[in-house]
């Protein structure tokens, strides 16, 4: 009898990586976040605009708006693009729905990871369907300071915690359901306060790329302060 092989290891494949947001508007901190994830895992960002996000308040730019405010943000930059399948799905933009598209593009053995802010990871809970995304993608949770991922929920953090792993490569290893923590030095953006300041008439070039400023200032959208 023939001495018997031992079983190899499943060698890891590249993760495609998407970064759903609303981007209302996108800003320098989302391209920091976007970059940083695609230096940690060596894989291009998809950024996956929503179109009507139902479990958070209704946008101010239209879902179009927001999605050529990606285009011009990222543009010439080859390690991102742009995906407007929410938009051209229609109705409300589960991501349980986004997820099924894309595993039933990619097939059952291909790694997904959604790159995701604390902020939102902390409400997962309250998704469609949450449990069932496990099923589907990997999450990469973007770390800030001040917002400790302790914080989540009982129920949220049991479903968590045996899925976490330290390095980028683990995710690779498996098509779904694990979880890393992507550390971020504190940003001074965000989509909130530019909303905010644009309708004050501050100036917010500094926190935009300058391709999404004039895309505002020409749309006048927020109004535009810039």
């Amino acid at each position: 009898m023939g001495r018997r092989q031992s079983q190899r290891p499943r060698v890891g494949v590249r993760l495609t990586l998407v970064y759903g947001g609303t981007f209302d508007p996108p800003h320098n901190g989302h391209l920091a976040v976007a970059a940083a994830a695609a230096t940690a895992f060596g894989v291009p960002v998809a950024f996956l605009p929503s179109a009507d996000p139902p479990h958070r308040a209704p946008t101010e730019a239209a879902a179009e708006q927001r999605a050529d405010m990606v285009e011009a943000a990222i543009a010439g930059d080859i390690r991102f693009a742009c995906d407007r399948r929410e938009l051209r799905r229609g109705g409300p933009s589960y991501s349980l729905l986004t997820l099924r598209e894309l595993r039933a593009e990619l097939g059952p053995e291909r790694p997904i990871g959604w790159l995701i802010g604390v902020d939102a990871f902390l409400g997962l809970d309250r998704w469609h369907a949450w449990r069932e995304l496990f099923e589907l993608t990997h999450f990469i949770v973007v770390e800030r300071p001040g917002r400790p991922l302790e914080a989540m929920g009982a129920e949220l953090a049991s479903v968590c915690r045996p899925r976490w792993r330290d390095t980028p490569q683990a995710l690779t290893q498996a098509p779904h359901g694990l979880l890393y923590r992507l550390p971020m030095p504190l940003r001074p953006e965000s989509a909130t306060g530019i909303r905010d300041g644009l309708r004050a008439g501050h100036d917010m070039n500094a926190q935009l790329p300058a391709p999404v400023a004039a895309y505002i200032r020409r749309h006048g959208l927020y109004p535009s302060g810039v």
